[in-house]
């Protein structure tokens, strides 16, 4: 019997086939998978959509149905097993959101207006020079290498990743994927292997993303560290050689990485774009701590959101250089809902209120 998933599947695949003009591709594929549910299908339907969304061919009318098929495909498929076959392909953290949802995600982060108010610019400023380039205008390609700089919880991992899978739907970047690594997974123990290990990571990361975080602790002990001299021999001429089709993001916090730019005469020069990511007000670790609790069904009780707040500001106000920003909200999150679940397990006829209703007595810091 088919069930009502695999109908609008292969109808909204009929449609998408007419209005792309594939000439049967489409069509061909979605129902070869119904029949063999064999991965590989899927890999090449997701390739499909991603080129249509990518495409400046294709209007927004086809954009639209193209993520109405996808969203078919994962109801129809789950959306478990289509990241598992992508994933099996070794395309790390393949991502279907197409590049309107991408910057509707980049947009709607709690916080951060000169971050996200610099990415836009970069996003605009590099769609435009490769049009510009597929029209025959002179534009030269300047590295897509970035620096972020900051305390920790500021958004720096997650911004990462939008900017590598926006760059792969603009076309950027031929995967789009994100690969995070530190000073352990770039330096090996004995002399001449690092060389290979840090050429090993390069080429994980070509077409995508390779975000180094607390990168100065590469060469924070320069004077006495070989390994470390290595590694930045090679980076930098990766950084170099592979500017068409990979992105490096290196961060941490601000000083250090200033350090980091001046320990190699050749380093600065191949990053473009420095984003300093700045702490969160009391106001935003708020928000974010409500976004939290909405997310998995709970409710801040007025006075206790008011006592969180307070507690939120003098946080920001007396912090040191190792704030721990939204971090402090996920931690205050976790504790308010231990305290909570050891709070209702006693009460004999529970409630939905008590179920999902967070009380002054939940905070206990």
């Amino acid at each position: 019997m088919v069930s009502k998933y695999e109908k609008i599947f292969l109808d909204l695949a009929s449609k998408l086939d007419a209005m792309s003009e594939s000439y049967g591709e489409i069509v061909k594929e979605a129902h070869d998978f119904v029949q063999a549910k064999d991965g590989t299908l899927i890999r090449s339907l997701v390739r499909k959509i991603s080129d249509i969304f990518a495409s400046d061919y294709f209007d927004k009318d086809v954009k639209k149905f193209a993520k109405n098929f996808k969203d078919s495909m994962i109801e129809y498929c789950g959306y478990t097993y289509v990241k598992k076959v992508c994933d099996g392909e070794g395309e790390v953290n393949e991502d279907l959101r197409s590049l309107d949802e991408l910057l509707e995600d980049l947009n709607k982060m709690i916080g951060l207006i000169n971050v996200k108010q610099q990415v836009n610019n970069l996003i605009t400023y590099q769609t435009i020079q490769k049009k510009r380039r597929e029209r025959g205008f002179n534009s030269e390609k300047n590295t897509l290498h970035m620096a972020f700089t900051g305390n920790p919880g500021t958004g720096k991992t997650t911004v990462a990743r939008i900017v590598g899978h926006i760059y792969k739907q603009i076309g950027l970047l031929s995967k789009g994927h994100f690969i995070e690594v530190s000073r352990t997974d770039l330096i090996a123990g004995f002399q001449g292997q690092t060389a290979l290990k840090v050429k090993k990571v390069i080429e994980a990361a070509r077409g995508g993303v390779l975000f180094i975080d607390e990168a100065y602790s590469i060469t924070e002990n320069d004077h006495s560290d070989s390994y470390g001299r290595e590694c930045l021999t090679e980076l930098t001429k990766a950084l170099e050689d592979y500017r068409e089709d990979l992105v490096v993001i290196v961060a941490g916090y601000t000083e250090p990485m200033n350090l980091f730019f001046k320990s190699n005469p050749g380093l600065r020069s191949r990053f473009n774009t420095f984003i300093e990511f700045g702490d969160y007000s009391a106001d935003e670790l708020l928000d974010i701590l409500s976004s939290m609790c909405k997310k998995n069904d709970y409710e801040l009780n007025n006075k206790l959101r008011d006592t969180i707040h307070e507690y939120f500001v003098s946080a920001t106000e007396h912090h040191d250089e190792y704030f721990a920003n939204a971090r402090l909200a996920r931690n205050m999150f976790d504790n308010l809902v231990m305290n909570h679940a050891k709070r209702v397990i006693l009460i004999k006829d529970i409630s939905d209120y008590d179920l999902s209703v967070l009380l002054p007595d939940d905070f206990q810091c």
